[in-house]
């Protein structure tokens, strides 16, 4: 028989059977269908590997891996991926044993208690619109960039009101189209696959037929990045690379290699969630690897005879520019197609995890915001909200200084806009929501819990899980830690500054969970149910 209940150590007993259909488990669970289940297995992947990106990632962190790493931090590609699959395959169990919106909210909610849940869910649905805003924000170089081509304007990428007003409109459309319905969101994201495809692939096809100057040996050199006097962004690692550069230029793929998990996001839209959510995870990692790897490949092999000094402080395009012109707007196109489907896509999974907040009345508002569209069957007021917070966070893009800032007792750098530190908790709020589900995972075995969906790991679960939990403990660490752990990284991450901007959105959490308890009312969910 299947049920749920409290359990005497506050976690939300699940002990069910294999049901019949998807109607029975979501029902077993305590819910009803309220949204549309048409999303397929290609859909649902395509919506993990659009967050997931490969384009919007590398375009946008290419030279941050380059000039800290040098050629040979394509390596860390393999090694990124490998840790994260480890986390896939324990997200896909839980996925399959809960396939419920929220995803990660759910799996903590379930596996360790109520309260636990919900402080997941609300670090995690910060962090993904957070993520909203910085992706769209970084398409507005390249809008503005075709733009000026095609059509004549003047429009400065560095100008606050032109990145608002570019990055506030493709919020708006993603908004758009999340809401009518979630076949279209898949459908946008399916066009994202088959752009990233092309930009991936594509433009190592292209660079290899016009552009390659260098041999293979070259991906194996550091070309002198742990020496101060040739590393091209003046850091100084000591000489050391695995312990200094390494730990730096791995974060340009750790910044990359997430988002698989926005799969289980939109399980109650997908056809056989059990089964497909943990397969769409697995696929959209391992595929966005395979891509991000021959990119990271096609650009190196291209690098100028000049070195990489010139490409760190040109950027991408001083490789591209090789290419012929006609072909340059293809990929920049492709290039804004990408960022636009990895917002849309981040956009639609915090809105699921605002929904499932506030399907348990877990959230300010929750009776609005758990409101479905009885035509388009969308979480319409979720998709409102992640509409207006990603513009909230859009705003801090006019908070400019000129001058350096001293915070406590360090400094914020002068002429660094406050969305940049936002885009570094956006990565570090993830992981750590990451860490968290995995530990619970991991807590929840050793309370005796049994996976018992269509995905299970079987005797591998407590291995798996735990290295899973390590590998993000220490890559957490490595993204917020401010101290000398990699030489000259708060260049990148601004130190204190994320560990600070954790801090009070954390503690922001922890004052309305003390003041509104929405445990009580998660708690109070799950025994009506």
């Amino acid at each position: 028989m299947a049920y749920d209940r409290l359990g005497v150590d506050g976690s939300l007993e699940s002990p069910l059977q294999p049901v019949s259909s998807e109607g029975d488990r979501l029902s077993a669970l305590g819910y009803r269908q309220e949204l549309s289940r048409v999303l397929s297995l290609f859909d649902n992947f395509s919506v993990a590997f659009s967050y997931l990106s490969p384009m919007v990632g590398i375009y946008s962190l290419y030279t941050l891996g380059l000039g800290t790493g040098g050629p040979r931090y394509i390596w860390t590609i393999p090694i990124v991926v490998g840790g994260m699959m480890l986390v896939a395959l324990v997200f896909g169990e839980l996925a399959s044993e809960y396939p419920l919106s929220g995803a990660l909210y759910q799996y903590g909610k379930y596996t360790i208690g109520a309260r636990y849940g919900w402080f997941i869910g609300w670090i995690y649905g910060f962090a993904l619109l957070a993520t909203v805003a910085s992706v769209d924000s970084g398409a507005v170089g390249y809008v503005a960039s075709l733009s000026n081509i095609w059509f004549g304007t003047h429009l400065d990428p560095a100008n606050h009101v032109v990145i608002f007003g570019i990055a506030g409109g493709i919020i708006v459309l993603s908004a758009i189209l999340n809401s009518v319905g979630a076949k279209i969101m898949g459908h946008v994201a399916r066009f994202g696959v088959y752009v990233e495809t092309i930009g991936t692939f594509g433009v190592f096809a292209a660079l290899a037929i016009f552009g390659f100057h260098q041999g293979l040996g070259f991906i194996f050199s550091s070309q002198g990045v742990e020496h101060l006097k040739t590393n091209p962004l003046g850091l100084n690692f000591a000489g050391h690379w695995w312990t200094g550069a390494a730990l730096v230029a791995v974060l340009a793929n750790v910044y990359i290699f997430y988002g698989f998990e926005s799969a289980g996001d939109i399980s109650e839209e997908t056809l056989d969630a059990q089964r497909q959510v943990p397969r769409a995870m697995r696929n959209a990692l391992l595929y966005g690897g395979i891509a991000s790897f021959v990119l990271v490949l096609g650009l190196l092999l291209a690098t100028p005879p000049g070195g990489i000094g010139g490409v760190v402080s040109g950027g991408i395009n001083t490789i591209l520019a090789e290419l012929p012109g006609w072909l340059q707007d293809f990929f920049l196109l492709m290039v804004i197609v990408a960022f636009f489907s990895c917002g849309t896509a981040v956009q639609g999974a915090g809105a699921r995890v605002a929904f499932a907040l506030a399907r348990d009345d877990a959230l300010p508002l929750s009776a609005a915001i758990k409101t479905v569209s009885p035509r388009h069957h969308t979480p319409v007021n979720a998709i409102v909200v992640g509409t207006v917070v990603p513009f909230l966070f859009l705003l801090l893009v006019l908070v400019n200084p000129s001058k350096t800032v001293h915070i406590l007792w360090f400094d914020y750098p002068a002429n660094v806009n406050a969305l940049y530190a936002l885009v570094s908790f956006a990565t570090s709020g993830i992981y750590l929501a990451f860490f968290l589900t995995v530990l619970g995972a991991f807590v929840a075995r050793r309370r005796g819990w049994k996976p018992t969906g269509v995905f299970t790991l079987g005797k591998w679960g407590v291995p798996v899980t735990t290295i899973g939990a390590a590998y993000l403990f220490f890559m957490l660490m490595n993204i917020v830690w401010p101290g000398p752990l990699a030489g000259g990284r708060a260049v990148f991450d601004y130190g204190w500054v994320t560990l600070l901007v954790m801090a009070v959105i954390v503690a922001a959490g922890a004052a309305y969970e003390a003041l509104a308890r929405p445990d009580r009312s998660i708690a109070r969910h799950s025994l009506e149910r």
